[in-house]
Formats: structure tokens, sequence, C-alpha cells
């Protein structure tokens, strides 16, 4: 999907969660730690924002980052070729592509990460009780989480509390690659 397109949407996306919650840009970006001006770019399309930027909006109204990139309604079913999946680059020869998400009955999030050798990505702390869970399919994970480091081999899995700072570090010589779910508690931040 090209990047017009979902910087469209994530601008609509955001204005319409925002209104349906009657929130005013100053209510938002107190809440969500992103400033006025950054907010207003991204309501007005001018600005494609970063993961953690778009993490912090998002938990900020009590959606998924998947919500505020989503193109169209939801059908009962929806198959998401890959072309549609939104891919956030990150460094030289990583990235994070948001396979799918969901709102309801349980709000979902599946990615598909890519840290080339020496590469991390610093998470914030999500909403209390947001749990990851993921699986390495190439190479080692080094997941800190409040300061403690955790490897996880191939073929390893690792569920962690999200709701504090948290890194994916790959320390290893080659490629690292895995799936992540995120699950967030459905209470809004207006509860």
């Amino acid at each position: 999907m090209d990047p017009e397109t979902i910087t469209a949407a994530i601008a609509n996306n955001v204005r319409a969660q925002r209104a349906h919650r009657q929130m005013t840009l100053d209510e938002l970006a107190a809440r969500s730690g992103v400033s006025r001006g950054m907010l207003v770019q991204v309501e007005q399309g001018r600005t494609n924002p970063s993961i953690n930027t778009l993490t912090r909006i998002a938990d900020a109204l009590g959606v998924t980052v998947a919500r505020m990139v989503e193109v169209s309604d939801t059908p009962v079913v929806r198959v998401v070729n890959a072309a549609d999946m939104v891919a956030f680059p990150h460094g030289e020869a990583s990235s994070a592509r948001l396979l799918v998400g969901t709102d309801a009955p349980a709000i979902l999030e599946l990615w598909d990460w890519r840290l080339a050798p020496g590469e991390h990505h610093d998470g914030d702390a999500h909403p209390p009780g947001t749990r990851e869970m993921l699986t390495v399919l190439e190479g080692e994970l080094t997941l800190t989480v409040y300061g403690r480091s955790h490897v996880v081999g191939t073929d390893g899995a690792v569920v962690f509390s999200a709701d504090r700072p948290h890194r994916y570090a790959n320390g290893g010589q080659g490629p690292l690659r895995f799936v992540m779910v995120v699950t967030e508690p459905r209470e809004t931040p207006d509860h």
C-alpha cells in the first residue's frame, strides 16, 4: 500500500477517534505525550508518524495501531494481502510490519519484525495489562524488559507484560526475524 494512502488513513482515523471521544487536541496531547503540533500534522495528513508516536496516540485513544492505519471498515472475514500490510522501516535493513489487527471483541495486533545485526527497537510502555507474545523464526532475540535481558533463540517463544519499557535487539551476526502478538485490555482511557 502506498504511503500517501496510509498517511491519509491515519489522519482520518485519528480525527474520527478523537471526535468520537469528544477529546480536544490538547487533551489528546496530554494523554499521549505527543505534542499538539505533531497531532495537528498527523490529523492533516502532513506527516507519517513513527511506530512509537502512533502507539502513544492509539494507546491514548484506547484503540490499536491497526485501527489507526486501517483504510476501510472491517468485514466479518478480512483477508489482508501482502501489498496492503503497513511496514515501518527501522534503521538500514530492519522493519516492523503490521500484518493484521482488530479492536473487537479483543484488542489484538499481529506483527512481523526483522532486525539487522546490531539493530534494536525500544518500545514504550503500553497501557496496564498489555501482554506481548512472540516467536523467533530466525536468529536470536535479546528481549530486555524493565532492565532485565532474556535471550530467545530460533523456534523459541516468550510472553511478557508490555506495560513497561522494553527493547528488542539483535546482538547476533545474522538477521533476526520474529512474529509478535500484542493484546491489550478492553478498557479505554475514558474509564
